[in-house]
């Protein structure tokens, strides 16, 4: 897959923001030494993370080289390490791993969730927050279209379709029983959008890159044209004109024994 595209993703950068802000709060602790932003992209949540906490070991990490250039020019003070999540593995123990919308693009949650707490310092803090909008109308119309085209065999091949998150009660069995406590929620976010188009914008940053990227050029305009041609009966116009794109989100935070 190709690198991700930091200005296309920094486009609606305050609304992305947003549910790491809300994830941010939620964080009691008050003095962490070390602090891992996990799928750390451009530095929007690592700015939050180091304008609360400026006085911790702060690293920032993403496997992808165009958002840590982005990031690191962002931010200059701040440490960014090129990394698979899956493989990686702190040199302390860490006293908040925060992952903001980064680890839903894992499978094996099972494996992974209580490995990402097994490495927090005793007290320490797993915050996560996850779009949870597989079932949303952006998110069925990229099946729907990329079930219903000359792409369709492409699309299989490359295993294109995403899973959807565990439930909320299947996160709190995995974290429970090696954690002090676990607080979990699910916010909607409703994003006045310009367009249906803008909303396609949105998703091209995003969700719909697995289905793009296999593709020709095009074809990726093609299904584009498919796509956003669902979006804008699924998405009506609002009294002002403009769409509004319901956003669901699963947060999660974990508090280490």
């Amino acid at each position: 897959m190709q690198d991700w595209d930091p200005e296309l993703y920094r486009q609606f950068e305050a609304e992305r923001t947003r549910p790491a802000s809300d994830l941010l709060a939620r964080i009691s602790t008050s003095q962490p030494q070390h602090i891992s932003d996990l799928g750390c992209g451009p530095g929007n949540s690592t700015q939050l993370l180091h304008q609360r906490f400026p006085l911790a070991q702060l690293v920032g990490i993403d496997n992808s080289v165009a958002m840590l250039a982005s990031a690191q020019q962002r931010l200059p003070e701040c440490a960014f390490l090129e990394a698979d999540i899956r493989q990686w593995q702190p040199s302390e123990p860490q006293d908040l791993i925060y992952a903001n919308a980064s680890l839903q693009w894992l499978t094996d949650h099972q494996q992974l969730f209580p490995s990402l707490l097994s490495k927090l310092a005793t007290h320490g803090i797993l915050a996560v927050q996850m779009p949870d909008n597989q079932d949303e109308p952006s998110h069925r119309a990229m099946r729907e279209v990329a079930e219903n085209g000359p792409w369709q065999q492409t699309l299989l091949e490359a295993g294109a379709i995403r899973a959807k998150v565990l439930s909320a009660n299947q996160y709190y069995d995995l974290l429970a029983p090696n954690a002090e406590r676990v607080d979990i929620w699910r916010t909607t976010y409703y994003h006045p959008m310009p367009s249906a188009q803008a909303i396609v914008d949105w998703l091209r940053a995003t969700g719909l890159r697995p289905f793009l990227e296999p593709l020709s050029e095009a074809m990726r305009l093609d299904f584009l044209q498919y796509y956003l041609a669902i979006i804008d009966v699924a998405y009506p116009q609002q009294a002002d004109g403009r769409r509004l794109l319901a956003f669901p989100r699963l947060f999660i935070v974990a508090h280490a024994q």
